[in-house]
């Protein structure tokens, strides 16, 4: 698809940079699934447009855009390929421009590539910086309902996932704030347990069946297995243990009742195979600042201990459980940023070494 006097900036590209997990099977054709995936295009022109396709599943399915330092979001139809442009009547001069996916599985993109007049240039980008992080979690870490500051502390209204932006989640925070690369496995409503919390309802896919997949919604797509090898992070931050409370509060009665316990066994476990995944990383057990039980926490830090790992934290927020009964705002997410930076910061510049 392109227009006369236009030409397609394909996205094999070697100029172009991409950020987060994202299925290459298909070169000319990568699916971004996950949160805070991004391309980005820098160039001389006057005018650039984005060539997409639009996977839905549910909600109103929007994408980011920040063209020279200033953000916006393009609305996507919810089927076909589409041409949407994203400047017009620019300045002749160089550009910047990221495009990102503000929300998580409730859609999918297919990127077919930019489109910029015949004589525009694409220039080199920076480098990505060296440090990377990866985060697990839940829709806290996808920066869902995050716009909605009108509501800090309060629960959320109804919507239709317009005020979702991953941009203004505490992972994007933290990693912009550390200077790192960021995969972002984030998905509102998963917990860890398969048939637990609200992800992919009627069948519930937990955290166990997903951090392994490129593809994790298989009302859009088959799941596919993710190549670990592809990137290794320094920093890996999980915060699972809030869905978990649905459909049953296993946690209230305490840490080591039947259920809490088998809870527990597969926590470990799930850590333990990150551990085996990425040997020299420091990983981080948390939750968030999002209402839930403080058993969660408890036990969480009963499997830190037993893990006995000294590169495995548990770390909790000022507010840890208690900040809010709604998804968290970017305000608030921008303070729990602060915390786990400074947290990590304090951990020494060494956890950013690579392993020899």
């Amino acid at each position: 698809m392109c227009s006369d006097g236009f030409r397609r900036i394909s996205p094999d590209d070697p100029l172009l940079q991409y950020m987060g997990r994202i299925d290459f099977e298909q070169p000319q054709a990568p699916v971004f699934v996950y949160p805070c995936t991004n391309v980005k295009l820098r160039f001389r022109g006057t005018a650039v447009s984005l060539d997409i396709e639009n996977l839905h599943g549910y909600y109103e399915n929007s994408l980011g855009v920040i063209l020279d330092g200033v953000q916006r979001k393009i609305l996507l139809s919810d089927a076909g390929r589409q041409t949407i442009g994203l400047g017009e009547n620019l300045s002749d001069d160089v550009h910047e421009l990221m495009v990102f996916k503000r929300m998580d599985s409730c859609h999918h993109v297919v990127f077919h590539g930019f489109l910029l007049p015949e004589g525009a240039q694409v220039l080199p980008l920076p480098e990505k910086p060296r440090r990377r992080m990866q985060f697990y979690g839940d829709s806290v870490t996808a920066g869902e309902v995050c716009e909605l500051e009108d509501y800090c502390g309060k629960a959320d209204p109804p919507h239709n996932g317009e005020f979702s932006n991953s941009w203004h989640s505490y992972a994007w925070y933290t990693a912009r704030r550390l200077n790192a690369q960021l995969h972002d496995i984030a998905q509102g409503g998963i917990a860890l347990l398969p048939g637990t919390g609200y992800y992919c309802a009627p069948e519930l896919i937990g955290m166990e069946q997903m951090y392994d997949k490129i593809q994790s919604n298989p009302s859009i797509q088959p799941p596919k297995q993710w190549d670990f090898s592809y990137y290794t992070p320094h920093v890996v931050v999980v915060a699972i243990g809030q869905n978990d409370n649905h459909p049953e509060d296993i946690m209230e009665q305490g840490i080591d009742n039947e259920k809490a316990l088998n809870w527990r066994k597969h926590y470990f476990q799930f850590i333990r195979r990150l551990r085996e995944l990425y040997p020299k990383a420091t990983i981080i057990l948390s939750t968030t600042i999002l209402n839930h039980n403080k058993n969660w926490d408890l036990a969480i830090d009963a499997v830190c201990r037993e893990l006995n790992d000294p590169n495995i934290h548990h770390f909790l927020y000022s507010n840890n459980g208690c900040g809010t009964p709604g998804h968290i705002r970017g305000s608030e997410a921008e303070k729990m940023s602060r915390e786990l930076s400074a947290f990590l910061e304090a951990l020494g510049d060494e956890i950013w070494e690579d392993a020899v």
